[in-house]
Parts: C-alpha cells; structure tokens; sequence
C-alpha cells in the first residue's frame, strides 16, 4: 500500500514483457493482453506480466509471467533491455522487460486474459490501454529503421543476417532495425568504433557517418538533413568488440 492507500500488485515489484516480432515487410508486431474484467482496470489493454517473488529478477518474472499468462517460453525469446516504467511513493516499482521472438507465436491464454494479441506497433494506441501501460508506452515504443547489409563490412553481413529484424537499444530511444529495403523507416548504418561516448577521436566518428550525409552527426540521433540517416553504434547491434 503507498501513501493514500493506492494498492500495488507485489510486494518485491512488479514485471512485464513487451514481446516484438517481424511480421513481414519490415514490420513489427507487439503482443498484447486483453485483461480479464476482474483484474484491476479489466477489460483494457497491456503485457503480460505481474509480482515479483522474493528471489527474482524483473527479467526472471516478466519471462515467467509471460509463460504463465501466454505461454511464451523463454527459449523462444532474447531479451534486449529493461526499464523502469513506474515507481510509487512507498518504493514499489514496475519494471518493463523488451524482448524480441523471431516470429509472432503461438499463444495460450489463462484466466487473466479475455484473450492475447499480436498487435502492429503503430496501431497499439489506438487500443483502450491500462492507465499505467498508456503513460509508459512512449518512451518504449520503437522507432523503424531500415538496413542496407551490403553498405556493412564483409565482416559484419552473416552477423546482421542472424540477428536482423530486432529492437536495438539505444538508450533514450527504441529502434526496430531491419533490412527490408521497402520496409519504414529511415536509412540506418551501422557506426563502428570509437565512438563519442568513449570520447575517442571525434574525426574518426565523422568519418564513419560521412558518407551518410552529416559527419557531425551523433550515434544513436536521427541527422537532420535530407540524406535523413539513422546512425547506430555497432555494439549495440552486434555486440562488443572482442
């Protein structure tokens, strides 16, 4: 109970899965829970999710609960990022868990929902969502963005190839990258290392992005000019450098 007897779900906090998948033409898919009518705000829209045991992780419960109320198993999905998208006075937190599966799967309702849904991202708000989902769902959203494998090294192109489409954390940002030429989105490219965060020769960054159209652009924003270029470090694609 917070100040003002409002009641929250978990004594440890709560969790929830937002699950992605590619549903062709360099879309993407969310999947959402009807919630059943007794369940507090019953009858709107949200993720899988609920309490946190003692012992868990919010990566831990949201992976279970989505098993619990949709069957999702948790071999079937990578785990890409987590954020706290609510805390209460009293220190009771919800944390989001974003997670990626390769394609949209098959679901199993329990009681908690009316039913479950593989929902085009662009078209979830335009759902009755929970109050709390509603709040947190513009700063989880993913912005599309598209690839060109063939502008990546040698190096990188098996890589990109088992990894694409997925949502790339970028920190203040979602992005849903993919390498459907037709697809929506912005061009994307790949920036590889040093890059400004770690504050190592800027000219080297410029010159990693130039041929994108804006060398002073930075990694991770959106350039403002026409060539309208999305520049991602690679790391937060393929991973560290060994």
């Amino acid at each position: 109970m917070s100040p003002g007897g409002v009641r929250h779900w978990g004594k440890f906090g709560a969790a929830g899965l937002l699950l992605r998948a590619p549903i062709g033409a360099g879309g993407v898919a969310v999947l959402l829970q009807h919630r059943a009518p007794w369940s507090h705000q019953g009858g709107t829209w949200a993720l899988p999710g609920g309490a946190r045991d003692s012992d868990e992780t919010a990566v831990h419960a949201a992976v279970r609960e989505a098993d619990e109320e949709a069957g999702i198993k948790a071999a079937d999905i990578q785990v890409r990022a987590e954020r706290v998208t609510a805390v209460a006075p009293s220190g009771w937190t919800y944390t989001t868990v974003i997670a990626d599966a390769g394609k949209p799967l098959p679901v199993e309702p329990n009681m908690e929902s009316v039913e479950l849904a593989w929902v085009p991202e662009h078209e979830v708000d335009q759902r009755p969502l929970h109050a709390a989902f509603a709040a947190a769902w513009p700063d989880l959203r993913a912005t599309p963005a598209r690839m060109d494998t063939g502008e990546c090294p040698q190096t990188d192109i098996a890589d990109l190839a088992a990894t694409l489409p997925r949502t790339v954390d970028l920190g203040a940002e979602f992005v849903w990258l993919h390498a459907d030429p037709e697809g929506p989105g912005e061009r994307a490219v790949l920036l590889n290392p040093p890059y400004p965060a770690e504050r190592a020769d800027d000219s080297e960054v410029a010159a990693a992005v130039s041929a994108a159209g804006d060398p002073a652009a930075e990694p991770g924003a959106a350039v403002q000019a026409a060539a309208r270029v999305l520049g991602i470090p690679r790391s937060r694609v393929l991973g560290p450098e060994a």
